[in-house]
């Protein structure tokens, strides 16, 4: 296997580079062979083979691709690629398939085939349609099936890509008995369900396929509770420890499968329905074989002779094709670029991958010798990716490494259009190319969007001089380029926050929390504060222990550092620190509180306490209230000390809200009509709040104020403790009106 950057962020992106010029995955000589014999079978209409389609990932993958592409829709409860396909036009499907590559399976047992992954991917999905047809979960079984049999087309791509890295990774994972996932992480700085998305999206696979190729191997249930559209992961995700529990295919992976029963029992699915699955899942894996031709004894040779027929059939139709491409060529010359590059743009496309249609448009349009665009939307980047158009049109994506001290994009264009004579400001990344561009021909220009460089473009003009004529032209194109690739790059920042969020969801806190207590029913509602403190547990567990590390060392550092300079900014370090760390006490607080014991309390006791609290906080000696407790409303069923802080924190906001001498502020304690719920009031006339301020104020660490403002965790403590109390919270507020805030609680 070759060496792999130690950079992990370098090598991620060369991964992620590698496998997003993949234009679809390769099949099997084996299926190659069934699929030429079929087109050659009279006049051709995709009936005729899409039940080779429905057992293949790679040619399910370009299908779908290719009915994304031409916007036709699929409805995920109604799915059927058959009636989608018939929508299309049979040339297209046909050229499409014709399009996708073949590879030759290792038949060593050695390795991994791509038989075994193609196996396991039947497997999967066979059990997946099985599971969905009898589970509560309203999931279309084919839409189920179509997940499956897809939900490991990152490894597909990694074998396509990287059969050596690939095939290194299979063995370090059997070596060491662990995941392929966990290994891929250490050596690739990306596993294959990041990738297996990524493609997913850049291809337009329906949005539910996508989520059960990237979270398959996550903590579902968690996931599924705050987005129910990730329950078909779910689904994939127990299809997937059945069919590797039956031995059927193989994964690369070598770990446990996750537990059928707890999957089971989280989809609401019988056991006994699941053994049944599993001792038919044999029997639909091997129909689904003999249809993709897998038992052939001699494959290749099928193959070749299978694809010599179709190259005597279609070749009388490729020399009209020819004919007629040169003619849409010809016409094309006299396109305008701007309109050619922005028709170009696929909306699923990544940044890259604009960055290289502009690039290769750019030469072509202007007839220029090299070009190297480069994208670099921050000053202190030192990895960026670039894309190479040599004179021969031929283009490559590449990492460049900017050295220290150096801005990528030279001081006087980050804001300003101008041509720069290349040479002079950007040596340090000819340096790292293999293209010799010309020294006085090279001329340099920013990528300009609102005012600021996202990159910059690097190409040889044949003739110098003619700079100054397409100056104008140059300003327009890079500009237009530079605002679509400042929307590309926003784009990629939202995918990696929403992975990021994944791995919180999923991350030691949450997945502690839900493990240790009482599995929900699958399709019970989430309540919104209780999701709110579990994310919040989760981002405190991950911050904690740095924490403590930077604080720790600081002092060390500080301790041992005889510079009283040195030693006060570690000091300051460790302060810091500190405060952060009280900063995550406060939200695992608010996620974790003490369990209430709740009691038969006395409201009118309890509101004095809560009364004194606040005057203790606030530094109010004599606070402006009036209380009212009705006859029938005198006791509570609630841990007083946890109500008793969240009145005063209340009484405390409503204090706060009068900007000079302290207003009148009401409590009033009445029955709710039902009869099994009290009603306590805080009301103030203060300054009030807008719409926005009342749909934040329960949020952890939210304040109005903004310089000097405190934690602003005081009503989120209140409506946590009142909801751990069986109660609920709720304010309302008007600028300039006062503000009232409701706790309901249950009744002694």
């Amino acid at each position: 296997m070759p060496d792999i950057p130690s950079n992990a962020s370098t090598a991620a992106r060369r991964v992620e580079l590698a496998i997003a010029r993949l234009k679809s995955l390769s099949t099997l000589p084996f299926v190659a062979a069934r699929l030429f014999s079929r087109l050659l079978q009279g006049p051709f209409s995709p009936s005729v083979v899409v039940d080779i389609i429905e057992a293949d990932p790679a040619l399910m993958a370009r299908m779908l691709e290719l009915i994304g592409r031409r916007r036709i829709s699929l409805p995920s409860d109604n799915f059927s690629l058959r009636s989608a396909l018939d929508k299309l036009p049979a040339a297209v499907v046909r050229d499409a398939l014709l399009s996708v590559n073949v590879s030759r399976d290792s038949q060593s047992p050695e390795t991994l085939s791509k038989k075994d992954l193609f196996l396991h991917s039947l497997a999967v999905a066979c059990c997946a349609e099985s599971i969905a047809r009898i589970a509560p979960v309203r999931i279309d079984s084919q839409l189920a099936y179509c997940a499956g049999l897809l939900h490991d087309i990152g490894k597909l791509a990694l074998e396509d890509a990287m059969p050596k890295s690939f095939a290194g990774i299979v063995e370090q994972a059997q070596s060491a008995r662990s995941s392929s996932r966990a290994v891929e992480q250490r050596q690739l700085g990306a596993d294959h369900t990041i990738l297996g998305k990524r493609l997913a999206q850049k291809w337009r696979l329906p949005d539910e396929i996508a989520l059960a190729v990237w979270l398959h191997h996550s903590d579902t249930a968690a996931i599924a509770q705050i987005m129910p559209q990730a329950r078909i992961a779910q689904i994939v995700q127990l299809a997937d420890s059945i069919a590797r529990q039956s031995g059927i295919g193989q994964t690369g992976s070598y770990d446990p499968p996750e537990p059928i029963e707890k999957n089971a029992q989280l989809l609401g699915v019988d056991m006994g329905q699941l053994e049944q699955i599993a001792q038919n899942l044999l029997a639909l894996v091997a129909e689904k074989s003999n249809i993709l031709g897998l038992d052939s004894s001699n494959p290749l040779a099928d193959y070749g002779d299978a694809a010599h027929a179709a190259a005597v059939h279609l070749g009388g139709q490729q020399t009209e094709l020819a004919a007629e491409n040169r003619k849409l060529q010809t016409a094309s010359s006299h396109l305008d670029f701007v309109a050619d590059f922005l028709l170009s743009i696929d909306p699923s496309a990544g940044v890259v991958d604009v960055a290289e249609s502009f690039a290769a448009r750019w030469q072509k349009f202007y007839q220029t010798g090299s070009v190297c665009l480069y994208l670099a939307r921050f000053a202190d980047v030192r990895v960026i990716d670039a894309v190479v158009v040599e004179s021969l049109g031929q283009s490559r994506l590449i990492c460049l490494d900017v050295p220290d001290q150096v801005s990528a994009v030279p001081s006087p264009i980050t804001e300003n259009f101008a041509i720069l004579d290349a040479h002079e400001h950007i040596d340090w990344l000819f340096e790292q190319l293999d293209v010799d561009f010309s020294v006085g021909a090279t001329k340099l220009l920013p990528l300009l969007s609102n005012g600021a460089a996202v990159g910059a473009i690097a190409f040889e003009l044949h003739y110098p001089g003619d700079a100054a004529l397409f100056e104008e032209k140059f300003k327009t194109s890079s500009s237009m380029a530079g605002i679509v690739l400042d929307l590309a790059l926003s784009g990629a920042d939202q995918q990696s926050l929403a992975e990021r969020f994944v791995q919180l969801v999923s991350g030691p806190g949450l997945v502690t929390s839900l493990r240790t207590e009482e599995i929900p029913p699958p399709v019970a509602p989430v309540d919104s504060i209780e999701a709110l403190a579990e994310l919040a547990a989760g981002a405190a567990h991950e911050l904690n222990n740095p924490l403590a590390i930077v604080s720790g060392r600081a002092q060390l550092l500080a301790d041992a550092e005889a510079d009283l300079e040195k030693k006060e900014i570690l000091n300051q370090i460790q302060d810091s620190a500190n405060q952060a760390s009280a900063v995550i006490e406060d939200l695992m607080g608010f996620a974790e509180p003490p369990q209430p014991r709740p009691a038969e309390t006395d409201v009118r006791r309890m509101i004095d306490e809560a009364l004194q609290l606040a005057a203790r906080k606030t530094n109010v000696e004599h606070i402006n209230v009036q209380v009212e407790v009705a006859d029938d409303a005198k006791e509570i069923f609630a841990d007083s000390a946890q109500i008793a802080s969240a009145i005063a924190n209340i009484v405390t906001n409503a204090i706060e809200s009068y900007d000079s001498e302290l207003g009148p502020i009401k409590i009033a304690v009445q029955p709710v009509q039902s009869g099994q719920m009290v009603k306590l009031q805080v009301m103030d006339l203060g300054c009030g709040m807008d719409a926005e301020t009342v749909r934040k104020a329960t949020q952890p660490f939210y304040s109005a104020r903004i310089a000097g403002r405190k934690r602003g965790m005081g009503l989120a403590y209140a409506a946590r403790f009142a909801q751990i109390n069986g109660g609920t919270l709720d304010i309302e507020s008007r600028p300039g009106s006062g503000t009232t805030v409701t706790i309901l609680l249950p009744r002694a």
